[in-house]
């Protein structure tokens, strides 16, 4: 059977000389803590600290990249244990969907899921073989008997990975009610909360108008008048503060923002609550933009980071969406302009110290051309790591190698691994800091950089900066 090994010096540079100091620069950073301030794991998993169920339900059902894999090769969904949109379970064998997976394997061959799948199997779960199909059986009996002790329970993992904050992210109609058990709990661990208010800031969320309403009945405002909305956004956002939470998240489809005069501001509103038919692209939009020109206002006041993550045509496959709802694999990016976009935002607020804007992106073209600009002027401004497709050995490069000439390093917040998938948390870590390194290693190597200096980069882009850039 074949070995499953992970070489000590993958990822480095193949130049020796270049890979010795790369080398050198990760065997200081290794072992620092994991600092995760975007993500979307269940914070119930760590409320509750029950077991996990089974290797499909851990590894597979959460991913979405690996199931999107799977799909493309034909494997029908179902046969994943997606569930359907309306919540009902899929029937399908747990072990049998483990099963499509192995026999699958080879389809993740140079992708970044093959790097962290292997780390998982190989560091946490002690696996010594090469996931195939003849070991498959064999793959889920090990994983599933590991589960049921008390070294794999979530708070155990979570203390295993040397994470030191954990951010999940919830909608502002979410009770929190996990996050206030884990704060009851006495447990040490540090899971906090993000504000992502898309379902209230989008018109074209399918249960905007409802969930305004709910809205309102959380805040005791009317969140049906455009001045009771404004309190009742400010009030949820003082709720999530109280539960930890230090920074919002904003996943619009452009980064377009609109300064409006308040008049102005209150005719749109009317128009967008006013029901179906009524509403326009173009008014969704000015819309859009107009509440993240509030967002960042309302963040001077209370502090909170803000976060844009546009760019993305979500749910393309339309049976998809039917049958098992949003955030199922079928998203690709697209091309996206920011600097008329964030002109009017960064116009009122790019230069107040009371702001720090995040600003991410998937249209790889517009680093050197746009965002690095930006951020290299604007002191709010911050760029985000490579983030979703591009969260890969090769994004992460052509991210250094497009921004940083421009943006330099200090004007990026180190790296955050934003996945469901909690067991790649620590992989995904370490292929960013192992491409970090390799990265500095060259700049030292070709005497563009004085060895001391890529040591403090090296550190900051692993831990300074994601703390102190989201204030953790």
């Amino acid at each position: 059977m074949p070995e499953l090994r992970l070489h000590p010096d993958r990822l480095f540079p193949g130049d020796p000389a270049t890979r010795t100091m790369a080398r050198e620069l990760y065997e200081a950073v290794a072992g620092l803590p994991i600092i995760s301030p975007h993500g979307h794991c269940d914070p119930a998993w760590f409320a509750d600290n029950v077991p996990f169920p089974n290797p499909a339900e851990l590894l597979i059902k959460p991913d979405h990249y690996v199931f999107r894999m799977l799909h493309s090769a034909g494997v029908p969904l179902e046969e994943l244990g997606l569930p359907s949109s309306d919540g009902t379970p899929s029937e399908a064998d747990p072990r049998v969907v483990w099963r499509q997976f192995a026999e699958r394997y080879h389809l993740f061959r140079g992708t970044p899921s093959r790097l962290w799948l292997d780390w998982v199997f190989a560091e946490v779960f002690g696996l010594e073989q090469r996931l195939t199909a003849d070991v498959a059986d064999a793959y889920y009996d090990a994983i599933e008997a590991a589960l049921t002790t008390p070294a794999f329970r979530p708070r155990a993992l979570f203390e295993r990975f040397n994470i030191e904050v954990l951010a999940t992210t919830e909608s502002p109609l979410d009770p929190l009610e996990h996050h206030a058990a884990i704060a009851k709990s006495g447990w040490s661990g540090r899971v906090i909360t993000a504000f992502r208010p898309d379902n209230v800031l989008d018109p074209d969320q399918p249960d905007f108008r409802a969930d305004l309403a709910r809205l309102g009945e959380i805040t005791g405002e009317d969140a049906l008048s455009y001045k009771g909305y404004l309190r009742a956004l400010e009030n949820r956002r003082a709720f999530f503060r109280e539960a930890g939470a230090t920074s919002t998240d904003h996943g619009h489809p452009t980064a377009a923002t609109f300064d409006l005069e308040p008049d102005e501001a209150e005719r749109l509103f009317a128009r967008v609550t006013r029901g179906a038919g009524t509403l326009t692209p173009a008014d969704a939009e000015v819309f859009r933009g107009h509440m993240l020109m509030q967002m960042a206002r309302m963040s001077l006041d209370d502090g909170m980071v803000m976060q844009i993550h546009p760019g993305v045509t979500r749910n393309h496959d339309a049976a998809t969406l039917r049958r098992f709802g949003r955030d199922k694999g079928a998203d690709v990016p697209t091309a996206t302009e920011y600097v008329q976009a964030l002109k009017p935002l960064l116009n009122r607020y790019g230069a107040d110290p009371r702001l720090t804007l995040i600003v991410f992106t998937l249209d790889e073209t517009s680093y050197s051309r746009e965002l690095a600009p930006l951020a290299g002027f604007y002191p709010a401004m911050k760029l985000g790591p490579p983030w979703w497709f591009h969260d890969s050995p090769e994004g992460m490069r052509r991210f250094r190698e497009q921004a940083t000439e421009t943006a330099g390093f200090y004007n990026t917040v180190g790296f955050n691994d934003d996945t469901r998938a909690f067991l790649s948390i620590p992989a995904r870590h370490d292929v960013a800091r192992r491409m970090d390194c390799g990265f500095l290693a060259r700049l030292v190597v070709e005497h563009r950089l004085e060895l001391d200096e890529a040591h403090q980069l090296a550190r900051g882009l692993a831990y300074d900066f994601a703390k102190a850039a989201y204030k953790l």
